[in-house]
């Protein structure tokens, strides 16, 4: 399939996702952690904003790539959404319903729908326990397949489907490579036949060849499975692939939201310039001509961020109204949301 035709169908499959009511939707998100202040003392000295305000949402079937800087509160955000953390304000409704109003019963049972692929597959997966009965052990938890002898073949099955070996169940984690562990924790996030999985940096720990083999079973799985994805990761590149929409977040705000092709062609934002600015290219001769933009001073800490638009400190459009006024999320182009008044 060409570049071209494949820019086509994303763009296609990201408007039907759309079309349709949203599979998930987060509003007004924020997750603000104490900081404790001196030993024996109750006061607390400050309070992290590592999600402050954040809203989008993720149709069915859709990928939706939320990339950063290290510490922007992409992490933060997955963990919310499936409630990992307790929000400190906002909504997050799963097929309208909002999560943060249920009670355990009920959460437990949305969280069968709802899955997670940690980064890290070496600690991700217990290492006393084998292949077999880490993939088996979500179906046990939630009573699918109580019969041990369906649940193997269950687990056998999913085994296949993510490119490993049946007699891979007999396996500890150790005595497997990265990618296999990698594919073990994506048949123990498909054992529960969920219809949401966040991939939290899913590929970042593998090799580079491991990385396009699981990314391309991501892409298999979804089109089998009609999943949707919300695709925390740094390489932009990989996101660019797999990904139908992009978020990109700084300091715990989302600064621009628009249909991949879109955001790689014209990005808006002065932040998500840079970061695609900062990609090199692999052609020798063309990344000599680049003309490479370095952004000054480092990105602030979350505990004392900066008043106004965070990211002013480091803009090249800043002016003094940038430093009072918190930008919005704004539509400048169909599907385009960019949080800029600059631009």
């Amino acid at each position: 399939m060409s570049a071209v035709a494949g820019a086509a169908l994303r763009s296609d499959a990201s408007r039907a996702a759309r079309a349709g009511p949203p599979l998930l939707e987060v509003r007004n998100l924020k997750m603000h952690f104490t900081v404790a202040g001196r030993v024996f003392s109750r006061k607390t000295a400050a309070k992290i904003k590592a999600v402050d305000d954040v809203s989008f949402t993720i149709g069915r079937g859709e990928t939706l790539g939320l990339v950063g800087e290290s510490g922007c509160g992409k992490t933060t955000t997955g963990r919310c959404i499936l409630r990992l953390e307790k929000p400190t304000a906002g909504e997050i409704l799963f097929e309208g319903q909002n999560l943060c109003e249920l009670d355990r019963k009920a959460l437990n049972e949305k969280r069968e729908r709802m899955q997670v692929i940690f980064q890290d597959p070496y600690s991700s997966l217990n290492p006393r326990m084998k292949v077999g009965s880490i993939i088996g052990e979500p179906m046990k938890v939630h009573g699918i397949y109580p019969n041990e002898k369906e649940r193997d073949q269950r687990v056998a099955e999913l085994l296949l489907v993510c490119g490993l070996n049946p007699k891979f169940m007999d396996r500890y984690p150790h005595e497997m490579s990265g990618g296999q562990r990698q594919r073990v924790g994506i048949a123990r996030a498909l054992s529960l036949n969920p219809e949401f999985i966040v991939c939290d940096e899913a590929v970042s720990a593998l090799d580079v060849s491991i990385q396009a083999q699981v990314i391309n079973l991501l892409e298999s799985l979804r089109e089998q499975f009609n999943l949707s994805y919300l695709f925390i990761a740094h390489d932009l590149s990989v996101v660019h692939h797999l990904c139908h929409r992009v978020a990109v977040m700084y300091l715990g705000r989302l600064v621009e939201l628009a249909d991949s092709d879109e955001l790689f062609a014209h990005p808006l934002h002065p932040y998500t310039q840079a970061l695609l600015e900062a990609v090199p290219i692999p052609d020798p001769d063309v990344e000599k001509q680049r003309a490479h933009r370095v952004m000054k001073g480092e990105i602030p800490s979350p505990i004392n961020p900066p008043s106004g638009c965070v990211f002013h400190p480091r803009c090249p459009l800043a002016v003094s109204s940038c430093r009072q006024e918190v930008p919005q999320l704004r539509e400048l182009k169909p599907g385009h949301w960019v949080s800029c008044p600059r631009v």
